[in-house]
């Protein structure tokens, strides 16, 4: 994928999967058990690239393929989190893990943000802060100007995002987070971390079939055409029935 074509495009719908035999989720990175059973307050990044809370030996693991800039997983994080995480991932009987699945050129900048923000713990802050003011940060992305488009459109392809990042005013919104703006320099233009998005985003598409997001795996099976909580739950019931 070319990061050019994906500076500018701002689209905010499903993407094409790429057929590809499903496979089991590979195993995240090993959590000590805590000393009481808040789960929900267990943090740890997994070998996937993604973030996780609860018990990582949980009889449900459920994935989020989510996107910072998608309005339907804005709406899930706010009807789903309290009752996911309260009921579900504190009990120890559900896990939850979020993966970035970048659909724009925005969407790679705030989820750098989130992926150096400072631990796994400080990434969840990261979505809590980002997908309640979702109208807000975006706004700057979707009202550029020409002169800043074509501004973006003559940089080499490395230096697009951290350019766009900054004329969305992302670095402002990185200090409300708390991240300095050489930390935030830095972040945006981290090749490494920037190709492990695209990495994500590929095995979701390849390997489990994402056509969307949000998108859901409930122990490794992508669970089609469920966008939201009311879908999302009673699937999460059944799994845990004996």
């Amino acid at each position: 994928m070319r990061l050019g074509a994906l500076a500018l495009a701002l689209m905010l719908g499903t993407t094409t999967p790429v057929a590809a035999k499903p496979v089991a989720a590979g195993k995240a990175m090993a959590t000590a058990k805590p000393a009481t059973a808040a789960w929900a307050d267990v943090y740890a990044a997994t070998s996937e690239g993604g973030f996780r809370r609860g018990n990582p030996n949980a009889a449900v693991k459920l994935i989020e393929y989510g996107s910072l800039t998608c309005p339907h997983c804005s709406a899930f994080h706010g009807e789903a989190m309290r009752t996911l995480l309260g009921k579900y991932v504190a009990s120890g009987k559900v896990s939850y893990e979020y993966r970035s699945f970048v659909l724009n050129a925005a969407d790679y900048g705030a989820a750098l943000v989130a992926r150096c923000s400072g631990n796994p713990k400080t990434f969840f802050s990261a979505l809590n802060s980002f997908y309640p003011d979702q109208p807000l940060w975006t706004a700057p992305f979707i009202n550029l100007s020409e002169a800043d488009s074509a501004r973006l459109e003559a940089l080499p392809d490395d230096k697009r995002i951290p350019a766009l990042a900054v004329i969305g005013k992302l670095d402002v919104y990185a200090a409300r987070l708390g991240m300095n703006r050489a930390r935030f320099d830095a972040c945006v233009a981290d090749k490494a971390q920037t190709e492990k998005l695209l990495e994500i985003r590929k095995v979701a598409i390849e390997t489990y079939q994402v056509s969307g997001t949000p998108g859901f795996l409930i122990n490794g099976v992508y669970q089609d055409k469920v966008f939201d909580w009311a879908s999302l739950e009673p699937l999460l019931q059944a799994a845990l029935k004996p």
